[in-house]
């Protein structure tokens, strides 16, 4: 009976410091942290420039060329500068013309569109997808009819994604709207990479050139001048800066020079570009030349190649190129 009112006394004197004290302390908290994870998002390759594409649209639908004509009376040319890859080709009279690819981009005007010609059939057979034309020989518009998975528009099956420009003259105004043709589809999808590119550290091994000039003739050679600001080739024709209907100055990260020989056909309006076999290449890229070879064979499907004169494949700077398909025994002269 005693020790209950002694525990209590202990207890009230003490305090409530004392029972405190008894109390058993709570663990330290723990202080928490949240990590928070951002994934960057993941872009496809346009297979035809090597560049990222954040849309996405270069791998959901095939390659797109459209033949346009490379005249005086042609300019400005509208679109070229949004092509993917530009091939330049002579046909009869050692005027030149342009196949100009499109994947990455559809730009709403691109002409003037012109007519096919036997040397296309050979570009456009590793590619497949939608040949935009005005029309052609009948011998010109057969060889572009023999290549595969080729859907072929001309101005009368085209409906509104071609239309004649009003305020020029026929037969250089006739013009493609690249989003309409693209409708059509086409295979394969995406189109093949025809070159190889080379990663931001990849330095170019190679010759310093401040411009060249490739001499197709006529009065067709063009020049190109290497601008280190915007790092690609400004291009130059008829003696003037090649400047589009946009007001952009034609000016690719890449141009590359092919030696082919062009073969006569029935008469001089059927001859062509012999884009099989091998031969000698110049590859300008990054202020530089790289000299080497081009190969190709044995099927129209294979993509042409590009090597070192040690069998090594030249790799390119990403971004839009321009072929030059140059006769054989023509020259290219390099200013360093």
């Amino acid at each position: 009976k005693i020790y209950l009112p002694l525990l209590a006394v202990v207890l009230v004197g003490g305090g409530i410091g004392a029972w405190l004290a008894l109390k058993p302390k709570a663990a330290p908290a723990v202080p928490t942290t949240t990590t928070t994870t951002t994934t960057a998002p993941q872009y496809p390759t346009a297979p035809l420039t090597g560049l990222t594409d954040p849309t996405g649209l270069s791998v959901k639908r095939p390659a797109l060329t459209v033949k346009i004509e490379n005249t005086l009376d042609a300019l400005p040319q509208w679109g070229v500068d949004q092509a993917d890859v530009v091939y330049e080709e002579i046909v009869n009279g050692g005027i030149t013309r342009l196949a100009a690819i499109f994947n990455s981009h559809a730009p709403a005007k691109v002409g003037p569109v012109r007519s096919v010609r036997p040397t296309d059939s050979s570009v456009v057979w590793p590619l497949g997808g939608i040949f935009a034309y005005s029309g052609g020989a009948a011998y010109a518009v057969a060889s572009i009819s023999q290549v595969p998975h080729l859907d072929l528009r001309d101005e009368t099956t085209s409906g509104s994604a071609m239309f004649r420009d009003p305020t020029r003259y026929a037969p250089h105004n006739l013009y493609a709207v690249a989003p309409l043709l693209f409708a059509f589809g086409g295979t394969p999808t995406p189109p093949p990479a025809l070159f190889t590119y080379r990663s931001a550290k990849q330095k170019v091994v190679g010759a310093k050139v401040a411009a060249f000039t490739v001499e197709f003739p006529s009065m067709y050679p063009v020049t190109w001048t290497w601008d280190a600001t915007t790092t690609s080739w400004d291009r130059t024709l008829f003696g003037r800066a090649d400047v589009t209907g946009t007001n952009v100055r034609e000016s690719p990260k890449n141009v590359i020079v092919m030696w082919i020989n062009y073969v006569n056909g029935i008469g001089t309006m059927a001859s062509y570009g012999n884009l099989q076999g091998s031969g000698t290449a110049a590859v300008f890229t990054d202020g530089k030349e790289i000299h080497g070879t081009w190969s190709r064979g044995p099927s129209k499907s294979d993509v042409i190649t590009y090597q070192t004169a040690s069998g090594q494949r030249i790799a390119l700077t990403p971004g839009q190129t321009w072929v030059e398909l140059l006769n054989v025994g023509a020259a290219v002269n390099v200013t360093p």
